[in-house]
């Protein structure tokens, strides 16, 4: 009996935040209302509180969710690559990944809710990113392909430049298109190409 209880639990915590994604789509990552959710669930607001105890918490297990997605993808690319080839694949998942995820995107890359900051459990994934795209700048350091500098935090800080620049442009000005129709995700394979002219080989 327990176990179904816990099945059925996992099952309307997953709908609320399926509801609370289509609510934040519709009027804006900040704008979600736990009155909203509820009434778009058939629930009276208090019920919904026996899920998630605040708004905090919706916005906590969506970014935990979003982190372990965008991660996935990333990892998942760069299998078979080598140096720059896999982090130009990975690159490339994530900008794919946030074009087909831009309401969660907007959550863990653009800090729109104010006050709202994740939790240690939902921010370990974005850690573990960090991790890998450091884990692929220093491959391609030791196969000769960029500056040993280019392993360190600014060089990985101009790595995550890159891209969010890109995206964020793509999205303030083509929320729309695809990532192939995408005025500026079309750049997206030439960020490695960048990245290797900011930090030359010795």
């Amino acid at each position: 009996m327990s176990d179904r209880r816990a099945r059925r639990r996992a099952e309307t915590q997953e709908e609320i935040l399926g509801i609370a994604l289509e609510v934040m789509a519709a009027e804006g990552v900040a704008a979600l209302n736990m009155a909203t959710v509820a009434r778009r669930l058939g629930i009276q607001p208090p019920s919904l509180y026996k899920y998630f105890p605040s708004r905090a918490a919706v916005y906590d297990a969506l970014f935990k969710i979003g982190q372990e997605g965008y991660l996935d993808a990333v990892r998942q690319a760069a299998h078979g690559h080598e140096g720059l080839a896999a982090m130009g694949a990975s690159l490339e998942a994530g900008a794919r990944w946030i074009m087909d995820h831009q309401v969660l995107a907007q959550l863990l890359f653009w800090r729109p809710v104010p006050g709202f900051s994740p939790s240690r459990e939902a921010y370990a994934p974005a850690l573990e990113i960090h991790r890998h795209f450091a884990t692929l700048i220093r491959a391609a350091v030791e196969r000769g392909e960029v500056h040993p500098d280019a392993a360190g935090e600014e060089g990985l800080a101009l790595a995550a430049s890159l891209i969010a620049g890109v995206i964020s442009q793509q999205l303030a000005n083509e929320p729309g298109a695809t990532y192939e129709s995408g005025a500026f995700t079309r750049l997206v394979p030439r960020l490695p190409a960048v990245f290797a002219a900011a930090y030359p080989p010795p």
